[in-house]
This record gives structure tokens, C-alpha cells and sequence, in this order.
């Protein structure tokens, strides 16, 4: 059952008795708890049927006692134990009975974040078989702009896949700050409208033209004028660009670019697949593989390794600045 489903299961008011929410991601197990804690019951019913735990402050025999009562003024009892991962699952033998038998009218949510829960114990086979399990894993950084635009579309609206990008690329994986990001969009750009790579850098703050996307292109297509003028900008506002994370995003591009070389079938939907970026980016990829060759390609991502030692303070003089490392690893990439 993906997230989707359940958020509207919960908006219809088909409730299970328990859920464990729990895994990596926060940002799914925030979004479903919080609509079990605002949805289920109205104001006026909160007061008398809505508790709302943390595992540290709890345990798990004041947990089950609370959720064996019955609701006083509405159809359902919520509980929802924030901070799950805090509680001492040790003893957890009443848990287990309770599981075996749930009260129909208590709807008793665990949020259990930055980890899993040991799926080795009993009572997570007893979770699954008396209502929902969640596992929310953590995304990968390629995955953010297929994320970015499936969010989009679910709620109708578009976006160009270079702005998306964008907004992968400076966002990272903090879904619930790029989840904020595209609330903000949604509400500052028309809704018959593409969001487009302006209506970023205007709601965000994200330089159209001078971020560590339009270097890539610049050095695919070796425009060695462009790319200069962005690792000015890259040093002049070294906050918004950080060198870690500059040199990342190269290392991930000639990669990229490595693995195009190799690729047996490059039609631009096998391509795309194979590489994990959107069809649309797919020519630049080839264009980049036209410029550098697999030996150069190879060369590349050793100077990136080794530029990413020097960024860290190895082999380089103490006065050598990141602008200047920059500026040294772009002249090699393009001669």
C-alpha cells in the first residue's frame, strides 16, 4: 500500500487499529501521522479522544492501557506516539497480546523515525497482520527530480525538466524542505502555467543561470567562457555554492557521462533509464560524450577525486582558496 492510497483511506475515514510507521524518511511518516492526528477527529472531539505521546516520555504498559478504552465522544480513539524509536521495546509482551486483539475503536499510530524497526521481533509481524506497516525509505539523490515531478502531478501542474532539476540539485534530499519549496511554487505560479527555471530562481532563490547544473552543461557543451563566469559567481557566494558540494555534483556528471559511453543502446528512453535523469537531458549527455571521450572521461573523475582531497586541505597550500581550486579543476576538465 503506497502513501497515496493510505492518506485517502484516512480522508474517507476507512481506519486500521494500528499503524507503524517507521523507516529512514521522516518526511512519509510525518505526512501520514499528521493526517491520522488532524483528519480523524474534529476540535471539539480532540479534547476527549486524541492523546499525543513521545516514546521518551512513555511506555509501552501506558500505551496499551490508553488504547483499550473506548472513545467518550466520537467513533474512534486516536493515540499517536511521536518519537516511537525512544520507546524501550524490550517489554513489549502487552503490545503483543494487545496486537492480537486490537480495539476496533482506537486508531494507535507508532512513528518509529530514522530507522527501521527489527523486523525479527514478533510484533512486527503482529503490526502487519493487524493493520498498516509503512517502511519509509530514503531517496536517492537521483531520485528527487522523478519525485519532484510525480508531486506535481498528482496535483495537476507541471513543471520543465530543467527546473526540476534545478530544484533537485540545490533542495537535496530534504523532502519536507523540498515538499516547502513546492507548496511555495504552487501558490506563486499560475496553475495553467509550467513552472519554469525563472519562476525558480524568483521563489527559491536559485540563480537560473549560475549553479552547478548550468556548469555541467557549460562543460558539456566547453563553453569555457560560461563556465568561468559561473565558478566567479560560485566563488563570490561560496555560502549558496559550497565546494563539497560543487565537486559532488561534477563527480556524479562525468559519471553519468562514463556510463553513456558504455551504454549499448543509447535511444533516448534506454539512455534515460540507464542514467536516471529525465529523456530531455539525454542529448546533452550525448553531446558531453562527443567532447570527452572515454580516456578524457576517465581522466576527468580522477581530477575530480583528486580536487576533492584538495577541497578537504590535502597536498595544497593553506592560503589556496576554493575559488582558486575551481578555477584549476575547470581549466583542466577542458584542455
Amino acid at each position: 500500500m503506497n502513501t497515496q492510497s493510505i492518506l485517502s483511506d484516512i480522508k474517507k475515514k476507512n481506519l486500521r487499529p494500528v499503524y507503524l510507521l517507521h523507516g529512514e524518511e521522516p518526511y512519509f511518516i510525518d505526512l501520514i501521522a499528521d493526517a491520522i492526528e488532524t483528519q480523524v477527529l474534529d476540535e471539539a472531539q480532540k479534547g476527549f479522544d486524541q492523546s499525543v505521546l513521545y516514546g521518551k516520555d512513555t511506555d509501552l504498559n501506558t500505551i496499551v492501557s490508553m488504547a483499550k478504552r473506548y472513545p467518550m465522544m466520537s467513533d474512534y480513539q486516536v493515540i499517536v506516539v511521536k518519537e516511537a524509536q525512544n520507546l524501550k521495546w524490550t517489554a513489549d509482551d502487552l503490545l503483543q497480546k494487545y496486537l492480537e486483539n486490537p480495539t476496533p475503536t482506537t486508531v494507535l499510530v507508532f512513528s518509529y523515525k530514522y530507522g527501521k524497526f527489527d523486523k525479527r521481533k514478533k510484533a512486527y509481524k503482529l503490526f502487519e497482520k493487524a493493520g498498516v506497516v509503512v517502511e519509509s525509505a530514503k531517496l536517492y539523490e537521483d531520485k528527487i527530480g522523478g519525485w519532484i515531478n510525480e508531486q506535481l502531478a498528482a496535483a495537476k501542474r507541471k513543471i520543465h525538466p530543467q527546473a526540476a532539476a534545478m530544484m533537485a540539485e540545490y533542495l537535496g534530499t530534504d523532502l519536507s524542505k523540498v515538499a516547502n519549496e513546492l507548496e511555495k511554487l504552487m501558490l506563486n505560479v499560475p496553475a495553467d502555467r509550467e513552472i519554469s527555471p525563472t519562476d525558480i530562481e524568483q521563489n527559491i532563490g536559485i540563480s537560473k543561470d549560475f549553479n552547478s547544473f548550468e556548469l555541467n552543461t557549460a562543460l558539456a557543451k566547453r563553453n569555457s567562457f560560461k563556465a568561468f563566469q559561473i565558478v566567479e559567481y560560485f566563488a563570490a557566494n561560496p555560502k549558496s555554492n559550497p565546494m563539497p558540494v560543487v565537486i559532488g555534483t561534477l563527480g556524479t556528471y562525468f559519471t553519468k557521462i562514463l556510463k553513456y559511453h558504455y551504454l549499448p543502446d543509447k535511444t533516448s528512453a534506454v539512455a534515460a533509464k540507464a542514467l536516471g535523469v529525465h529523456p530531455f537531458f539525454v542529448k546533452e549527455y550525448e553531446l558531453a560524450a562527443r567532447n570527452f571521450n572515454r580516456r578524457k572521461t576517465f581522466e576527468i573523475i580522477h581530477l575530480i577525486k583528486e580536487f576533492d582531497l584538495k577541497s578537504k586541505g590535502m597536498n595544497v597550500g593553506h592560503l589556496t582558496s576554493s575559488g582558486d581550486l575551481l578555477s584549476e579543476l575547470i581549466y583542466k576538465i577542458l584542455n
